[in-house]
């Protein structure tokens, strides 16, 4: 539908050419510089006529083209800008929480640290209790070897003190006197037994 109108455009042009001529050739009062003049005129328009065909005819899609180009990026840094939005958004929302979440944070280390003191003081308590029990044993210990070993030393005592005192009464007829009731024992001992 373009092509025939440019047809005719350029039919109508062509056939103007000459009556310009014409008329620029009678004005200029040399006519041979006056058709060289009109051919100019005639060349310029044939020139302007295919550029304008050219540019018609290239020029719809490459500006459509670029036009598609142009709307797709504007899309795409809408795109980039509604997440970088949404990401500044994201950083403000975490800073404005920092406050909380270091406080957060500050009260879970707080309870950490209380629960790992009572912790330690438990374990220290029920420790404390491990030694003092074994200390309590020991010191039984000590104290039954030391009742034991008193009780010996005691009867050591006593039996040296029943010999200084038995060896201050015994006499050499104190002595007779306890071997011959000793040798009556013995004989009665074997009287019974036979």
């Amino acid at each position: 539908m373009k092509r025939p109108g440019f047809a005719v455009l350029l039919l109508g042009l062509a056939a103007a050419i000459p009556a310009v001529c014409a008329q620029s050739g009678e004005s200029s009062g040399s006519g041979k510089q006056g058709s060289l003049k009109g051919w100019e005129w005639a060349n310029f328009v044939v020139l302007a006529g295919g550029l304008g065909y050219l540019a018609g005819k290239n020029g719809g899609p490459f500006f459509a083209a670029r036009s598609g180009k142009i709307r797709q990026d504007m899309m795409e840094a809408a795109a980039l800008r509604k997440d970088a939005e949404a990401r500044a958004a994201e950083i403000e929302r975490r800073l404005a929480n920092l406050a909380s979440d270091i406080a957060a944070l500050r009260d879970e280390a707080r309870n950490e640290t209380q629960a790992e003191t009572e912790r330690i003081a438990l374990q220290t308590a029920a420790e404390s209790a491990k030694i003092q029990a074994h200390a309590e044993q020991e010191i039984a210990s000590a104290a039954k070897a030391a009742r034991t070993d008193l009780r010996r030393y005691a009867a050591q005592l006593a039996v040296e003190l029943a010999e200084r005192q038995i060896r201050a009464r015994m006499t050499p007829d104190t002595q007779d006197e306890l071997v011959r009731g000793f040798v009556r024992d013995l004989d009665h001992s074997k009287a019974r037994t036979t």
